[in-house]
């Protein structure tokens, strides 16, 4: 099994399908991941060839584009590992990681069982905070049509994954549902070192934005 070819492969298959995606979860968004989680996985001693490919195929067909299920990720992935040759036992802890590594409204169960696991997620998890999480939820937030903010609609706390897939809402009221909670959630020293700048950017950006929605002078 040649890992360092299938890698090679896996990243050509992946920029296929997801290349030029409008909404924040594209190649690039999977790149920055698959960095990130090197970057985390070689300090955590992980088994780097999971990360890797974990990292890569974790939203080859996320749930929020094919209309809810979660299943389609995992299956594409296994089907393609399987094409390269790649070992069930290996297959399995990757797809694992990807049935479990979504967010879903804190109504699911996330928690990662391997230190490959923890390690993905936390790459992921930074990919949605900080500068570049501010951009990529105002880019879905366009995509579902959300309104940016409006007072009148408070945040929410979900009470299933159904209810979360159904919530109409706003863009910033998903920092308090979600985006504001991603540093406490953080499994590696790694990963919450670096959640804790990206945190501290949204809170700023947040004082800011409700300071010009309120037309208040920013001196």
């Amino acid at each position: 099994m040649n890992k360092k070819l299938i890698i090679n492969k896996t990243k050509e298959f992946v920029k296929s399908k997801l290349g030029g995606e409008g909404t924040g979860h594209d190649w690039w968004h999977i790149l920055r991941v698959y960095k990130t989680s090197v970057y985390i996985g070689e300090k955590e001693n992980a088994d780097m060839f999971v990360v890797e490919l974990a990292a890569l195929l974790h939203d080859i067909a996320d749930w929020k584009f094919n209309d809810g299920n979660s299943d389609i990720g995992p299956k594409l992935s296994s089907d393609w590992l399987k094409s390269m040759g790649v070992d069930e036992p290996i297959i399995n802890k990757i797809t694992n990681i990807i049935r479990t590594i979504s967010f879903k409204g804190g109504t699911t169960n996330a928690n990662q069982e391997t230190i490959e696991g923890k390690v993905v997620q936390d790459a992921d998890r930074l990919d949605a905070i900080g500068a570049i999480g501010i951009a990529r939820a105002f880019a879905y937030g366009g995509y579902k049509e959300r309104e940016l903010y409006n007072p009148n609609i408070k945040p929410q706390k979900y009470e299933d994954f159904q209810q979360y897939k159904n919530s109409v809402d706003t863009t910033v009221n998903h920092f308090y549902e979600k985006l504001l909670l991603l540093k406490d959630l953080m499994n590696t020293k790694s990963g919450k070192s670096m959640a804790k700048e990206r945190h501290r950017f949204m809170e700023d950006y947040l004082d800011t934005f409700y300071r010009e929605w309120d037309c208040i002078e920013i001196e």
